[in-house]
């Protein structure tokens, strides 16, 4: 299986428009970041989490040309708001898109594309194909999901679990539950916003803490803002094994990435 870091930036993005400061005015390509999300590939099937506003972009970029699903983790903007620009997929494909998305989520995502949903939609809007996202553990192809349900401020926002991978981001807080559900991961992408508490998302410091309790053997982070540094000094203070994730990395994720289950699927 192949992780691809489509984006690993906040929001906003970096650079910041507009904004002046040594982050935003780097040369070093690790300090460009996209709003975040991922591509998983195995033999079989293309899968990504999350759709953002650089989604275009990001597909173009590593020239995507199947997509069998989407998993949402929240219906905020920078996680939406390319869903969009899933129509060549669904046009080439002939098929609706799957999306994998949670009762909280899908209110919003109706909302911000009415089009979509209409009785009687227009010629070209995209079709979706909704599948309720919970606790509950399902399969995509060879693939064995297992949602981990977080808090986001106030927000419900869902990390996935595939074998010895996981993928958690923006959330404020953790729970045992969630925890236990991470626990013997050996690869893992984890959001840390900035070195500064943050009301909404996990600081470095606290990233680090959950990754060191799960035991993950490889870490990176994610969803990262221009507050964080620079890559290249930050990279310097992490513990071993632990880096920055940065645009159009690709990480390998040997082994547990087909149907078998894990002793912590609920």
């Amino acid at each position: 299986m192949i992780v691809t870091i489509l984006g690993s930036g906040t929001s906003q993005g970096v650079p910041v428009i507009g904004c002046k400061c040594p982050v935003c005015q780097s040369k070093d390509p690790r300090d460009k970041r996209l709003r975040t999300s991922i591509l998983i590939e195995t033999d079989v099937v293309t899968v990504a989490v999350d759709a953002g506003p650089d989604f275009r972009q990001q597909m173009l970029r590593e020239n995507v040309t199947k997509l069998d699903a989407v998993l949402i983790s929240h219906e905020h903007k920078d996680h939406i708001g390319g869903l969009d620009d899933l129509r060549p997929f669904i046009f080439r494909q002939e098929r609706p898109m799957t999306l994998y998305v949670a009762d909280t989520a899908l209110p919003e995502i109706k909302r911000e594309y009415a089009y979509a949903f209409d009785e009687h939609p227009y010629p070209g809007a995209p079709t979706y194909d909704i599948h309720r996202l919970d606790e509950t553990p399902f399969d995509i192809g060879d693939l064995h999901i297992v949602p981990v349900k977080l808090k986001h401020y106030t927000l419900t926002c869902y990390a996935f679990r595939i074998g010895n991978f996981a993928y958690v981001t923006d959330l404020s807080e953790i729970s045992e539950e969630a925890i236990e559900k991470l626990m013997g991961v050996k690869y893992l992408i984890i959001e840390a916003l900035q070195k500064k508490k943050h009301y909404s998302h996990l600081t470095l410091d606290e990233a680090i803490a959950i990754a060191q309790r799960v035991g993950a053997e490889k870490t990176w982070f994610t969803h990262c803002s221009h507050s964080m540094g620079l890559a290249a000094d930050i990279n310097r203070e992490l513990p071993g094994g632990m880096m920055l994730a940065f645009d159009g990395m690709k990480i390998e994720i040997k082994s547990e990435t087909s149907r078998q289950k894990t002793r912590n699927d609920g």
